[in-house]
């Protein structure tokens, strides 16, 4: 049997509901190109094969690869009657959900690659040790998104971090660069410690550590007269806190956000523009994913469970939006202001989890859960252009005036028109202004934040605050935009030129273009979202 038939033979409605050893290698395909790319690059480097074959085109093809696999993968889904296959004995589920945030991270990763070529970083001496740091941290995302374990959830964890916490530090010389890797090392260790402690407890006291039947067994937990008065569900409630602990930190959710500012100020733009988006696209998919299957059908018991959580996200997203936004509005220094911008907007997105808990225990119907996730599901693919689109057009003046502050990005926009409009783009994106995507994406999620005022009326105080955080915004980074293009160039500034026909200029006018186009035709990409949402089914 060939390969085709054989993939379509396990993507097909005919598979088991838990697959064989042998069809969940098939299915994991993706993750071992991008594995097997990584063996290739420290080979290439053994053999000093790197020195004639750069490396990044091998880390570039085997994400390419990964990622039309998975597009296989989700045609083939799409076309079956099967929601869902459990691989690897339950460790990892497929289904369009997981699908969908497997082909955003191989397409991101290559996206990534492209702007690492462009911009030089890394030099040819390090770049097999960076692009397989690269590629591992991707790995260990896929597996976060499609975990069906909590053995998958903390190992997916950890293998998505722990790279993160070298390409930190990977300018060497740098003093920034490597305090800031301390930090975030430091700051991850206790966060993962406190997270593990939190799993084995959870796993302890409910006898499973499959998320398919946690929720029944919390039914059992909490159906009890006692409620809180019972030790097993205190117990229960402080595992649950410790593993959001974990949650927080990959998200730089407050008060979890500490390493946020210092670890993107001191690592390169091209490497915090990886961890704000492939990092936190990542833990929403593992978020998602738990308390989905926390909650259950929110019923009995779980329905308190579900709208306890759901107003406690909701406190919490506010609550990030706030501080992110506040903390943005006196920073001098391009990168900690995008640092402090993906904490506001991290909290945006966790809003969508809110309304989703919230409306779940509201037994509001299907459609009203699916449309929170489809707005969460559009809102990272926006965020995508126009967060990776603003630091790649730091990356690239810093490359030609060696400087990160915005005091020096006055007048750029008489030098390099390209980058200024392009960075205008982006950040109006940001802030929401139709009709760029990002307008579309917090309107989805307003949208849901409006179905579950329904059911409880502090999701009133959640709506509010994603608005006022949103006119808040609008003052700093409009100021970026003001600093570029109404101030003049002083005459000792260094000259900046991006031409249009430059390779970068190419690549911001395609980032900064799939933002206004993702703004105008939205049904596309509306409908994949609503269908990897419905996995839920």
């Amino acid at each position: 049997m060939d390969f085709q038939a054989l993939l379509q033979q396990f993507l097909s409605g005919d598979v088991a509901h838990q697959a064989s050893t042998f069809h969940s290698l098939v299915i994991f395909l993706p993750e071992l190109v991008l594995s097997c790319s990584i063996v290739l690059m420290l080979l290439a480097r053994l053999t000093n094969v790197d020195k004639t074959i750069p490396t990044h085109w091998i880390a570039l093809l085997g994400g390419m690869t990964a990622f039309i696999i998975v597009l296989y993968q989700f045609r083939q889904i799409s076309l079956s009657d099967s929601v869902a296959v459990q691989i690897f004995t339950g460790l990892a589920i497929h289904d369009p959900f997981s699908i969908f945030f497997r082909g955003f991270l191989t397409f991101f990763l290559m996206f990534v690659i492209g702007l690492t070529v462009l911009t030089g970083i890394p030099d040819d001496d390090d770049a097999p040790d960076f692009y397989s740091l690269l590629s591992g941290a991707v790995i260990g995302m896929m597996l976060m998104s499609s975990a069906n374990h909590l053995l998958m959830l903390f190992l997916g964890v950890e293998m998505a971090s722990v790279p993160s916490y070298a390409m930190t530090g990977f300018l060497k010389g740098r003093r920034q660069s490597s305090e800031a890797a301390l930090k975030f090392v430091v700051y991850g260790a206790g966060a993962a410690g406190v997270m593990l402690f939190g799993i084995s407890l959870l796993a302890g006291l409910l006898g499973t550590a499959q998320f398919s039947e946690m929720a029944s067994r919390f039914q059992v937990v909490f159906a009890g007269h006692n409620g809180m008065q019972d030790p097993a569900a205190r117990c229960v409630v402080l595992a649950l806190l410790m593993i959001a602990v974990g949650f927080a930190f990959k998200l730089s959710a407050v008060p979890f956000h500490f390493w946020c500012p210092d670890a993107f100020q001191g690592a390169s733009a091209e490497v915090g523009g990886f961890l704000s988006i492939a990092s936190k696209a990542a833990a929403f998919a593992l978020l998602v994913r738990f308390t989905i299957n926390l909650t259950g059908d929110s019923t009995g018991a779980l329905q308190g469970v579900a709208l306890t959580c759901g107003l406690g996200l909701g406190f919490i997203a506010t609550l990030t939006a706030s501080f992110g936004n506040l903390a943005a509005y006196s920073q001098r220094n391009m990168k900690r202001m995008l640092a402090y911008s993906t904490i506001a907007h991290a909290g945006y997105m966790l809003m969508a989890v809110s309304a989703l808990l919230v409306l779940q225990s509201g037994h509001s119907g299907p459609e009203a859960g699916y449309r929170a996730i489809q707005g969460l599901l559009y809102y990272l693919c926006v965020y995508l252009f126009m967060n990776l689109g603003a630091f790649a057009i730091v990356a690239f003046i810093r490359n030609q005036t060696f400087s990160e502050e915005i005091d020096d990005y006055k007048g750029l926009g008489q030098q390099a028109p390209v980058l200024a409009i392009c960075m205008a783009i982006c950040l109006f994106s940001l802030v929401g202004i139709p009709p760029l995507g990002g307008f579309y994406g917090k309107a989805f999620i307003f949208a849901a934040l409006f179905d579950a005022t329904r059911v409880h009326w502090f999701m009133w105080v959640v709506l509010v605050g994603g608005g006022v955080n949103t006119v808040i915004s609008l003052f700093y980074y409009l100021r970026v935009a003001k600093y570029m293009c109404m101030y003049e160039r002083p005459l000792d500034a260094p000259v900046v030129a991006m031409p249009a026909s430059s390779s970068p200029g190419k690549y911001v006018m395609l980032l900064s273009g799939m933002v206004v186009f993702l703004g105008i035709i939205i049904n596309p990409l509306a409908k994949v979202a609503m269908h990897a949402a419905q996995a839920f089914l």
